[in-house]
């Protein structure tokens, strides 16, 4: 009588199931994991022209999408054509983009900003109200 190596039937089906198991658990995480990503990654872009702003804030320059040196990321709907800068009589401003592109579906409509008070301060604020599926989980560090 010979003893016959390999998997039955049985076991190769718990394997599997185990599999199903775990890819159920982390598909979800690894989805929370780009949008909250992607979001921080729109906040840093835009925090990038906070020194341009600022230089022409106090010139009191234009703050054009040329001045600052605007380029749109793949992730906003920005383009060059629409200036993402406003610099107000009291030294008051914000910059601000709307995610979309190639953003995660999640993330479609969000406005990311940051607005400078008048003393030079500046606060990341979202405005989520346009995402229907925006979890509080995606709300980067620092941002509002």
């Amino acid at each position: 009588m010979t003893k016959s190596n390999g998997f039955t039937l049985i076991e190769l089906m718990i394997v599997v199931a185990l599999i199903g198991i775990l890819a159920a658990v982390a598909i979800p995480s690894y989805q929370g994991y780009v949008v909250k990503t992607q979001i921080s990654r729109a906040v840093g872009e835009l925090a990038a022209y906070k020194a341009p702003f600022e230089e022409r804030a106090g010139s009191d320059g234009s703050v054009a999408n040329t001045d600052i040196g605007y380029t749109p990321s793949n992730l906003t709907t920005g383009s060059q054509a629409v200036d993402i800068g406003v610099l107000n009589a009291d030294g008051s401003g914000q910059l601000q983009v709307t995610m979309g592109g190639k953003a995660h579906p999640n993330l479609t409509g969000v406005i990311v900003g940051l607005e400078r008070s008048p003393a030079g301060a500046w606060e990341c604020v979202l405005d989520t109200s346009a995402a229907t599926n925006w979890k509080a989980s995606y709300l980067p560090s620092g941002c509002r």
